[in-house]
């Protein structure tokens, strides 16, 4: 890309503004002379560096470098290029590996956009916006039941390090294949090892076909990662303004916000609370406003945002989680102590919520989503009362029970995904107390059973719940029936199993 600019900038003849650095820094440089420089205009210096006006003041202007600086000089002179920073957009980049300047990373040869568009752009105005009406499954239960996620919505992913929250982003994308959805991961901030790692399990499970990667990694001077986002959304936005819907993850905007601070208090701009500066909101509320659905006289596209934000020692109220809550649709957060429990995903149902997708949800969800949630939750509540060991009257004791098995179903491994109708068929079951006699260690077990038992007996089932219609009482009774068979069977081999221990 930045060679691009610099070859059309000597084949067009046109005057050009000519400044001279006075400071040069560590991802940042000063420079004065630029006259009529524009903010966010792309600035050309030598060696090849490119840099983007941030700080436009009456003497000098604050440039944020997309290099490596450190062969930058004072007295070196800077060049106006009349453009914005922009990136290659089109179905080309699906299946590419990029960096936050468009440039190919994975050896696979040049970029070929169809076009480019502006890193930054602005949000669509409110009366070109639809509703959120179309579910977008993330293949996760305790998510599509009870968090839903709806195309063109904004929720929140954050927890403490290490609890499973790209896991969760990755699996949202694993199961987006054969539905028609572009997906665009950003990596901010991570390490080399973790992206390589993340890019091979989506090519592993096919996903990397229509994803499209967004790396700045941590080795990345600041500049980069700062920008990186706003690429992302506009390669996504190529996308939703063709009528199509994409998906983009942003992990994670804490290490943007930090990026944001380092170069805000190198270019000497006032801190304020947790040293960001006042605007750190504007940064983020102007990237996520751009996800939204439009209208059908717009093409009907849609652009999903999952931004990922870390939390530490599971604060929720500090600054940055404050800002992004407040400006997202819901959140999905992740408890350290239900990880250290062996609860995968430990998603915290009581603090997490979705404000939207509730619309969105499959009317076969509603069938179970509802009383699911309040015995779960009601659950969760007797839970810590029941570990003083108080005395329990038999239906607190029946409550608790079926919490444990709710909670066991809700458990999920990490790139596996269910589709819809699976999900549901093990929440009918769980919702009805088939399990509730079976013994918790068995219950993962004759769940898969009872999911292999109706894909046999209940394929109408499956088209019914994709077409969008509610489940009948017939149709729960059929799952139900299906399951209580398994069920039994596997009581009666435990008993077996039991007597056979006792002769021997």
């Amino acid at each position: 890309m930045q060679a691009a600019v610099l070859n059309d900038m000597e084949a067009t003849p046109a005057v050009r503004a000519v400044g001279t650095i006075i400071e040069a820094g560590y991802g940042t440089v000063r420079v004065e002379g630029l006259v009529g420089v524009r903010d966010e205009e792309l600035l050309a210096f030598p060696e090849g560096v490119m840099g983007m006006a941030f700080n436009i003041d009456a003497h000098e202007t604050g440039v944020i470098l997309m290099g490596a600086g450190d062969k930058l000089w004072a007295g070196a002179e800077v060049r106006r290029t009349n453009q914005v920073l922009n990136v290659p957009v089109g179905d080309a980049l699906q299946g590419r590996v990029l960096s936050a300047l468009g440039e190919p990373l994975d050896g696979k040869g040049p970029v070929t956009g169809e076009a480019r568009l502006p890193v930054e752009r602005p949000a669509w105005p409110i009366m070109d916006r639809a509703p959120v009406e179309v579910p977008l499954q993330t293949g996760l239960k305790v998510v599509d039941a009870l968090i839903p996620v709806g195309r063109g919505q904004r929720e929140l992913i954050l927890g403490d390090r290490q609890t499973g929250k790209t896991a969760i982003a990755l699996d949202t994308i694993i199961n987006q294949k054969d539905k028609n959805v572009v997906c665009v991961y950003c990596g901010v901030g991570k390490r080399g090892s973790a992206a390589a790692k993340l890019i091979a399990d989506l090519e592993r499970h096919g996903a990397l076909a229509y994803t499209v990667v967004v790396l700045a990694t941590e080795e990345d001077p600041p500049g980069l990662q700062f920008i990186a986002p706003y690429a992302a959304t506009s390669i996504g936005e190529y996308f939703m303004e063709r009528g199509r819907d994409a998906l983009v993850v942003y992990d994670d905007l804490t290490r943007h916000a930090r990026a944001y601070r380092e170069l805000s208090l190198l270019l000497r701009r006032p801190p304020g609370r947790e040293a960001y500066p006042g605007d750190i909101f504007y940064v983020h509320s102007r990237l996520l406003e751009r996800a939204t659905h439009l209208r059908d006289e717009h093409g009907g596209g849609s652009l999903t945002a999952l931004p990922i934000i870390e939390t530490e020692a599971q604060n929720l109220s500090a600054y940055i989680p404050t800002n992004l809550i407040s400006i997202t649709d819901g959140q999905i957060y992740l408890s350290p102590d239900l990880f250290q429990r062996g609860v995968l995903p430990p998603v915290d149902v009581g603090k997490s919520v979705s404000r939207v997708g509730g619309k969105t949800q499959l009317p076969a969800y509603r069938a179970v989503a509802g009383d699911l949630r309040l015995s779960y939750s009601q659950f969760v509540e007797l839970e810590s009362f029941a570990r003083f060991g108080t005395r329990l009257d038999p239906e607190t004791q029946k409550t608790l029970a079926r919490g444990r098995r709710v909670r066991e179903v809700l458990k999920q491994p990490q790139y596996a995904p269910l589709p819809a109708w699976e999900q549901i068929v093990a929440l009918v079951i769980v919702n009805e107390g088939v399990l509730d006699d079976l013994p918790l260690a068995a219950v993962a077990e004759a769940i898969v059973a009872i999911r292999r038992e109706a894909a046999d007996r209940l394929d109408h089932l499956r088209e019914k719940i994709d077409a969008g219609e509610k489940l009948s009482k017939d149709d729960i009774s059929a799952i139900v029936e299906a399951g209580r068979g398994v069920a039994d069977q596997r009581r009666r081999d435990g008993r077996k199993g039991r007597n056979r221990h006792a002769d021997d």
